[in-house]
């Protein structure tokens, strides 16, 4: 990892140990009285790295955005002080904020993606921030954040980028500023595990090396163990910040009668020889997939080797250059506008980043029902109950259907995302790295529901992670995915035992065989 000294300037920011944030005593209250967060401290140093823990829906999110000066809209500060380098953030002016906000202090939220303009390419979304703008030092933050810095990534817009590519984009940005105080929620979500490690040691270097204080929500122990100085946990040990986290309960006994006549271990999904491209650049060649009724297929492979790409265009919501997808061995139109409503019913993705997802405009009722309407799942008078039901089964008390999205930590949108889709009773759930923002207790209890519904109603899985443990433990089958192409496939534990490409070697971290002279 290149690390370049001098592209950061000494912070003019608070001395010695002087912290650069203190939160005092912090309370934020809910339009409906509730509390988010209650009697939350937090000091961060120059040269120190603080991680923040503790169950989805603790408050980690809107602890950070309050050390922004921004809480989430129609939240309310009612007790405590929030200081950043030497500044009460909720005393300052507008103008005096965003100049803080614009040159001193960045934030990285959890869903990237969508503070991304989707109109700007890669290289103008660095250099738009950058106190240096040449193509240098555009460059030299891609290099820093591990990006390539050859056109055929820097010329692309954030929808033809992988989630890890998206966080990794915002975190350039982030730096492009040389900030003092460095914010950021899940950094290291939707990452393989040697990508994660190299930006957590990024994050380490960047904080010992140039002072800079920062502060980083995690739901992965070992991240936390690798770089943090500090640790504070929100809403732990029956603590009084945050939410208690509701345990998901089973799944409803009811069978899916809409599911294809598919004989048991046939196809349900096929994927035959698939190209796309972005702007003449290959992102999937020659792909193929099988995956068989009933089964669960795990699809793995580094940052930016295509596997949103592939999943995005099996639902329609990518065109393919070539190639073609059947469901139930009937091929699909390459778009959404030429399948039929029960096509596109049969086929859902949970998405990486739900709150891109999520209609900001609406209630989690109004999401979570619409597909009960849109597909006849059941009788208009019955939506209500089945939504409150749906939100159990992923573990959300029914009244969170009354909230809007932003009311939501990003653990608690992700599984409202996972309750609309089961809402469709699909024949194929996808599901794009969905426990990477959850805590390790809240994505068992979600795979062991979406385990249960497999078993109870046939549904399909096909399974995206960077967590190589719950690949192995949950599914059948797994493709891995390089540069593009579909490198090896096969029964999950005889891949991983003996795995025969370098690609996946180097996932599982596996010695490549020397050859005997």
């Amino acid at each position: 990892m290149s690390h370049v000294p001098d592209r950061y300037a000494r912070p003019e920011g608070p001395p010695g140990d002087t912290p650069a944030v203190r939160v005092t005593d912090l309370a934020v209250t809910a339009p409906d009285g509730r509390l988010l967060l209650r009697d939350a401290s937090l000091t961060v140093r120059p040269g120190r790295l603080v991680a923040l823990t503790g169950p989805s829906g603790a408050g980690k999110t809107t602890l950070l955005r309050a050390v922004t000066g921004i809480l989430p809209p129609g939240t309310t500060r009612t007790a405590g002080h929030v200081d950043v380098l030497g500044h009460d953030v909720f005393a300052l002016t507008e103008g005096d904020l965003r100049t803080l906000r614009g040159t001193r202090l960045a934030y990285v939220g959890q869903d990237p993606g969508s503070g991304l303009n989707p109109r700007m390419r890669v290289r103008s979304l660095v250099r738009e921030l950058s106190a240096d703008r040449s193509p240098e030092a555009v460059a030299a933050l891609l290099s820093e954040v591990r990006l390539p810095t050859d056109a055929g990534l820097t010329a692309r817009r954030p929808g033809a980028l992988s989630g890890g590519q998206q966080r990794r984009v915002a975190l350039a940005r982030a730096l492009a500023r040389r900030p003092d105080v460095l914010l950021l929620d899940e950094p290291t979500a939707g990452l393989h595990p040697e990508l994660r490690d190299e930006i957590a040691d990024l994050l380490r270097h960047l904080t010992h090396e140039h002072h800079l204080a920062v502060a980083f929500s995690c739901h992965d122990p070992a991240v936390v163990e690798r770089v943090a100085d500090e640790v504070v946990e929100l809403g732990g040990g029956g603590g009084p910040q945050g939410e208690g986290v509701p345990v998901p309960r089973r799944a409803s006994t009811v069978l899916n009668t809409n599911a294809p006549n598919t004989e048991a271990g046939s196809p349900i999904l096929e994927v035959r020889d698939l190209h796309v491209h972005f702007r003449g650049t290959p992102a999937l060649t020659g792909v193929g997939l099988t995956v068989a009724a009933g089964s669960a297929v795990g699809i793995v492979g580094v940052s930016g080797s295509g596997k949103t790409t592939l999943v995005r265009t099996v639902v329609g919501l990518q065109r393919g250059t070539s190639g073609t997808v059947h469901l139930a061995g009937t091929a699909l139109s390459t778009g959404l506008r030429g399948r039929t409503r029960e096509q596109r019913r049969g086929l859902q993705l949970v998405t990486q980043n739900p709150l891109g997802a999520l209609n900001p405009s609406r209630t989690v009722g109004a999401a979570v029902g619409r597909p009960l309407r849109l597909h006849r799942r059941c009788a208009s008078g019955e939506v209500r109950d089945r939504v409150a039901d749906l939100l159990e089964q992923v573990g959300l008390p029914p009244e969170f259907a009354d909230r809007y999205p932003h009311e939501l930590s990003g653990g608690q949108r992700q599984r409202v995302a996972v309750a609309r889709a089961l809402a469709a009773e699909p024949d194929v759930l996808i599901c794009d790295e969905i426990t990477s923002a959850l805590d390790p207790e809240t994505g068992r209890s979600l795979m062991d529901l979406l385990t249960d519904l497999r078993e109870r109603r046939g549904t399909t899985l096909v399974l995206i992670s960077h967590d190589l443990p719950l690949i192995a433990d949950r599914t059948d089958t797994v493709t891995v995915l390089h540069a593009g192409r579909a490198v090896e496939s096969g029964p999950t534990a005889d891949l991983f035992a003996a795995p025969q490409h370098a690609a996946t070697r180097a996932l599982l971290g596996t010695p490549t065989p020397v050859a005997r002279p």
